[in-house]
């Protein structure tokens, strides 16, 4: 099997007919600027030791090594072979809040979606892990099941918006509930709920719940995205941008519940994390998820292809360092020979 790793860096191979264009008008108007200057016999005296091709030469060489260079960056791969094994890792679900506080801009561009970068640099990161994904505001409600398909998660994460919730609140207790049920027997203690929210509104029986589910083999950890000045957030109901307001007209401000989230994760026998650096969180949880009970996953087969990037970017490497010692003038052992004559 023959397959490009990085094929977006072909379209670069377009390049290469503008440019030989180019070149072509270029040699055009040369010629019409030397006839310009006399007879041909004449101004052939006068550049006696300049080459009629090394132009086209060089350029052909240059445009050869182009070449290699592009389909080099692009790793043709083949050689392909079937690798089978056991794989161990964990069940994971994320939590996360589309509540209309999550709108707010107290961090940039806002709560939601610094909350959906952080979601899917973390799943980007599991390579072996089963993910899925819940979605919560006044209700809770399952998003995706269980996948090993990390594409699939991320295109889900991309449509989580307020306006899919039918009511309003931070309903984390039902998160929690919808993930105890959405986990299959097979997971054991293997599991794990990521909930990402900024703590606000939240119900009464999160903590308790929490505990439960962590009594029955499940660890919590609990990411809270915002400030503790808190921002305002845009209404979703309204068609103008303006920000939510409550009965006396003053816009809402909407603030991170540190303590909740503190008390959310305590409760789930996992930790808790502010959403200052992403990278930083997200390296944090695969220290974390690394201690939980690891499940032996069915047997599963892929593909494994050998890069032979390296032919090609040394073929273009030799003909580029060709070009460049390629000289405009004739050489001498082959003066007065006309091969294209």
């Amino acid at each position: 099997m023959f397959r490009f790793e990085n094929p977006d860096y072909l379209y670069f191979l377009l390049l290469i007919p503008l440019l030989s264009l180019g070149f072509f008008f270029v040699m055009r108007y040369r010629k019409m600027l030397l006839a310009r200057l006399g007879e041909h016999h004449l101004v052939s005296r006068l550049t006696v030791g300049l080459s009629r091709y090394k132009h086209t030469v060089k350029f052909g060489l240059l445009m050869a090594g182009l070449l290699f260079l592009i389909i080099g960056l692009a790793n043709p791969q083949w050689g392909a072979k079937t690798v089978s094994g056991k794989a161990q890792g964990v069940d994971i679900f994320v939590a996360m809040d589309i509540s209309q506080s999550m709108l707010a801009e107290d961090v940039r561009p806002n709560r939601m979606e610094r909350a959906k970068k952080f979601a899917q640099d973390f799943i980007r990161t599991r390579a072996v892990d089963r993910v899925g994904l819940i979605v919560f505001a006044g209700n809770a409600f399952l998003q995706m099941p269980l996948t090993s398909d990390k594409s699939a998660a991320n295109l889900f994460l991309k449509t989580a918006d307020p306006s899919m919730a039918p009511s309003q609140g931070t309903a984390i207790a039902e998160a929690i509930k919808t993930a105890e049920e959405s986990f299959g027997e097979e997971s054991g203690n293997s599991k794990v709920l990521i909930v990402i929210t900024d703590g606000e509104n939240h119900d009464d029986e999160t903590i308790s719940t929490a505990k439960q589910a962590a009594a029955n083999g499940m660890t919590i950890f609990a990411v809270g995205v915002g400030t503790a000045e808190g921002g305002f957030f845009p209404d979703i109901n309204t068609q103008r941008r303006e920000y939510k307001r409550n009965r006396s007209g003053q816009p809402v401000r909407s603030r991170l519940n540190e303590e909740m989230i503190q008390n959310l994760a305590d409760a789930g026998d996992g930790k808790s994390y502010l959403l200052t650096d992403t990278d930083a969180v997200v390296d944090a949880l695969d220290e974390e998820i690394a201690k939980v009970e690891k499940r032996d996953f069915e047997e599963q087969s892929y593909t494994e292809y050998e890069s032979h990037f390296s032919i090609f970017l040394i073929i273009a490497l030799v003909l580029l360092l060709a070009e460049f010692f390629v000289s405009y003038r004739k050489n001498a052992a082959l003066a007065g020979k006309d091969f294209f004559g």
